[in-house]
């Protein structure tokens, strides 16, 4: 195989179409991660010439909790900031949010609060075309640092070009305060890279499909972190988030390394967004990227029975009763969800599964429990 930045498998190309390649790949300048570091936030801004006027958009719980600190802190410093409560993470709340940032001149955004308004943040900062810095609240799945953001639509969920952080300050004091079922979903999430990887390597062989070594290697880091210090990330421990927040930001800069998800999200992430659809009260998408990865771990053939212990041992659910689903939600997601995504090639292959095949999945690897 070729070297860690050849980003494709192809021996049909001449020397002067390979060395016409060109990729772009951007990461955060600035990381923070620690107790307290919110108090660092004008001055990360100052660090990194942020214009004088920016917009602070956070959720009405956590705008309590850090947004409006946040707003004060930059506003100490000279900093003219409107702060923009946002809901659920839709196309129209993101149109909202946009507008409203453009009406009062921001040219930056700060993104405080869990997932759902990261990923606005970061929408809105793509589409103004504004430097963004994350500053989360929660750490329920790998959003933090990538370039993609979630969209709830009125079937689906939608995943949407974003802008990757400028900065990220992570403040364990602020995030061991979040329910610790945050904390465990973005650490399932993070496991589930382990199957991803998998999907990734099986297209590249069967489908010649561009390929980064050196993304893989991030993701199957961070995903090897979580997994490895699993017996130390408890609730009400500060030392938890500080060991699981790096793999976290990690695995979304992979996602940067390689331009798409694709480190990060494989067949796992299909059955998740399946169940989105299948089920009348879907669960935290961490939690359900994790009990995919139990599955389609058996279906490579690998110890699957390795990735349920660690989950377990974190605390994020193995079944879908401990999901809160149904068995027959799961399997009918696990017959839907190669047709997610059609372009993207997983162990499920083109036909995925036959409604027998699933139930035998999620009754052997005890999901259907």
């Amino acid at each position: 195989m070729a070297g860690p930045e050849t980003f494709s498998r192809s021996s049909t190309l001449g020397p002067e179409a390979l060395f016409g390649k060109a990729k772009q790949m951007v990461f955060p300048r600035v990381v923070l991660v620690g107790h307290g570091v919110l108090e660092d936030l004008a001055k990360t801004c100052r660090q990194l010439d942020f214009a004088p006027r920016g917009a602070v958009v956070t959720g009405p719980k956590t705008a309590v909790l850090a947004g409006r600190r946040a707003a004060e802190i930059l506003g100490a410093d000279g900093f003219e900031v409107s702060t923009i409560v946002a809901h659920e993470a839709t196309e129209a709340e993101v149109a909202r949010v946009e507008a409203e940032a453009r009406s009062v001149g921001a040219r930056f955004v700060v993104g405080v609060g869990g997932g759902s308004k990261i990923d606005i943040t970061k929408v809105v900062a793509h589409r103004l075309r504004v430097p963004f810095l994350s500053l989360p609240t929660s750490a329920a799945h790998d959003g933090i640092s990538s370039p993609r953001a979630s969209l709830h639509g009125t079937e689906n969920v939608a995943s949407t070009e974003a802008a990757v952080p400028i900065g990220v300050i992570a403040d364990t004091e602020l995030i061991v305060q979040a329910p610790f079922r945050l904390l465990a979903s973005g650490c399932a999430d993070v496991i589930s890279n382990v199957t991803a990887i998998l999907d990734w390597r099986l297209a590249m062989r069967l489908r010649n499909e561009e390929y980064s070594s050196t993304a893989a290697a991030l993701s199957e880091y961070a995903a090897r972190e979580i997994i490895d210090h699993a017996g130390s990330i408890k609730p009400n421990l500060e030392e938890s988030v500080w060991i699981a927040i790096r793999p976290i930001l990690v695995a979304g800069i992979a996602m940067s390394v390689a331009g798409s998800s694709r480190p990060c999200s494989g067949s796992e992430h299909l059955f998740s967004h399946a169940l989105d659809r299948t089920s009348e009260r879907p669960s935290l998408h961490g939690e359900q990227c994790g009990v995919g990865a139990i599955m389609m771990m058996y279906l490579h053939g690998g110890d699957w029975r390795h990735l349920k212990n660690a989950l377990l041992t974190i605390g994020a659910p193995t079944t879908a009763r401990e999901l809160g689903v149904t068995r027959d939600e799961v399997v009918r997601a696990l017959v839907l969800a190669h047709s997610i995504r059609p372009d993207r090639y997983t162990i499920l292959g083109d036909n995925g599964l036959s409604r027998e095949a699933a139930e035998r999945l999620a009754n052997v690897t005890g999901v259907a429990e």
